[in-house]
């Protein structure tokens, strides 16, 4: 899954990209409104977390461009506003959550996946396909409940395919999904990790998991 983290203060997006890296996130970091407002406008995230005041603008005024464009993508603000009036105007203007600095990354992570499992969010956490399970809470995938050895890039790309399943999925929609925003990679880098599950999966089950959609990109059936 991939979040995107606005906040301007450089320890603490640090410290927050780091974290949630260790539990398989992948992880983009905005420094102030603008370049926030500008991926959020330019890439789809499962979850955002944001800094109400910040270098340019209120952090709030973002949660509120994708509620008016119709995106429903869970919104935690963080923010040193402790006045219950800052809470509940975060929240009556599209915010999911509301946390106060400062605060324990492990209350920041649970509140994360609560809001992942929400009934109404659109971020599953268990995904399966031809007898492949991948649980995005727990961090594991099986086949037949056998525990399968993923890397976490390998457990990205998979997620990301399982959860498009029946759907075809680019390189490029692959890149910009499973791989952070400036990273340096090329199409051929998604073929290797491909092939890398495919010899974890298909080859060792005699299972046809993820097929290649010649000139198009990959897919798995629903």
């Amino acid at each position: 899954m991939k979040i995107l983290v606005v906040e301007d203060q450089f320890k603490l997006a640090r410290s927050l990209k780091r974290g949630l890296e260790q539990d398989r996130f992948v992880v983009e970091v905005a420094r102030d409104y603008e370049s926030g407002l500008q991926m959020v406008a330019g890439s789809e995230h499962d979850l955002i977390i944001l800094d109400r005041m910040m270098p340019g603008g209120d952090g709030l005024d973002i949660v509120r461009w994708l509620r008016e464009n119709q995106r429903t993508t869970p919104c935690i603000m963080l923010t040193a506003k402790s006045q219950v009036e800052a809470r509940v105007e975060g929240l009556n203007s599209g915010a999911d959550d509301y946390l106060v600095k400062p605060f324990s990354f492990d209350e920041l992570l649970a509140r994360v996946y609560a809001l992942l499992r929400r009934p109404d969010s659109p971020q599953a956490t268990a995904l399966s396909a031809r007898g492949v399970v991948l649980d995005s809470y727990k961090k594991t995938t099986t086949y037949n409940n056998q525990v399968i050895d993923l890397t976490k890039k390998e457990f990205n790309v998979l997620e990301y395919l399982l959860r498009n399943k029946g759907k075809v999925v680019s390189k490029e929609t692959l890149l910009n999904h499973v791989w952070d925003f400036d990273a340096d990679v090329l199409p051929n880098t998604v073929e290797a990790f491909i092939n890398s599950i495919r010899k974890k999966i298909d080859k060792n089950y005699n299972i046809q998991l993820i097929k290649t959609v010649r000139g198009h990109g990959y897919t798995i059936e629903e």
